[in-house]
């Protein structure tokens, strides 16, 4: 007997909205600097490829901080078996939540034969979810994308959800977007293709026992709010690491918390994170402090702390150094600002 995604425990009382996977971005220290920044939204890994996973170096490829929860492992893949299995070492490390990415249109992804390749396959997609929906005990999602190619979007759509909700699935995502596997490069898969928003409600209006997480294109707080009155959950991309303390306004505006740290606090409190991570782990400052760039998007200063990050960060021995060094040049740009004002 196949066992549901739980979806209770996925969509709750509580607004949901996330911040989506990300290749390259979305590791471990960008989580834990995404999460002290808000503490109620959910995160995402990177995709995490089932060949990574068997025959690589598990601990490496998984561990995250105790502080990232709520926090989701997004798999690559495509043979049902080798899901389960990766599956359940996820939920055995603890996520909250294992994701499936059929919506990433690369084409390394495509040799591999998952991600958005996978829609064409809604058959293999449901059983790739029953497997691991019968291994393990926490919400299983798939996040995809309305079509591919030159198909119709609504009625292919529909055939994917249709198919891999009676296999017991209740929790999609959805990029709102096509993806052209063919003749697009993944950046201009997230550009390109119009947004279709209206494919997306009217499939969640003919399937209202299922949740339906809206992604592509959300930049703001009105875009967030407006579309929560949709759709079951909203989940920000690009705009969550290149304006990370847009997920600030989120807490104050959307979750109603008011305890929000200001972006020098954020930013002092990374030191003693990335200095254990020099310390347990190897890793250096650059590899932290990258996902920190964006936290003065838009204030006087951020120029100056983009700036004094990228060009001192990849010598720096001292994370307190690198940060302080790049909040006194913020500030003496902002200063500098204000008297000419």
């Amino acid at each position: 007997m196949t066992k549901t995604s739980q979806g209770n425990s996925f969509i709750s009382d509580v607004p949901h909205v996330s911040v989506a996977p990300m290749m390259d971005w979305t590791d471990r220290h960008c989580r834990y600097f995404h999460r002290l920044i808000s503490p109620h939204v959910r995160l995402y890994t990177e995709m995490v490829t089932t060949g990574a996973m068997i025959h690589g170096d598990c601990e490496r490829f998984l561990r995250f901080n105790a502080e990232e929860h709520p926090v989701a492992l997004q798999l690559g893949g495509s043979d049902p078996k080798a899901l389960a299995e990766c599956a359940k070492i996820g939920e055995d490390f603890g996520y909250d939540e294992i994701n499936l990415n059929c919506g990433c249109p690369s084409d390394r992804v495509q040799s591999g034969n998952f991600g958005a390749c996978l829609m064409a396959e809604p058959e293999l997609v449901a059983e790739c979810y029953t497997a691991m929906a019968n291994t393990v005990d926490i919400p299983v999602t798939i996040k995809c994308r309305i079509a591919i190619d030159g198909e119709e979007e609504f009625p292919f759509l529909n055939k994917f959800i249709d198919t891999i909700s009676k296999a017991g699935c209740e929790n999609f995502i959805v990029h709102a977007r096509k993806a052209w596997l063919n003749g697009l490069s993944p950046k201009e898969n997230r550009d390109i293709p119009p947004l279709r928003y209206d494919i997306v409600s009217d499939i969640k209006n003919l399937y209202p026992n299922l949740n339906f997480v809206l992604n592509g294109g959300i930049k703001t707080i009105e875009e967030t709010q407006e579309n929560l009155s949709v759709f079951d959950g909203v989940m920000i991309g690009r705009e969550a690491y290149s304006n990370p303390y847009i997920l600030a306004e989120i807490e104050r505006k959307i979750f109603g918390n008011h305890d929000i740290q200001g972006r020098k606090k954020i930013a002092l409190a990374m030191i003693p994170y990335i200095e254990r991570q020099q310390k347990d782990y190897g890793v250096p400052v650059k590899s932290i402090t990258r996902h920190m760039i964006g936290l003065f998007h838009h204030q006087p200063g951020a120029k100056q702390w983009r700036r004094y990050i990228s060009e001192n960060a990849h010598q720096a021995d001292s994370a307190k150094d690198l940060i302080v060094g790049a909040l006194k040049a913020a500030e003496k740009a902002a200063a500098a600002k204000r008297l000419a004002a």
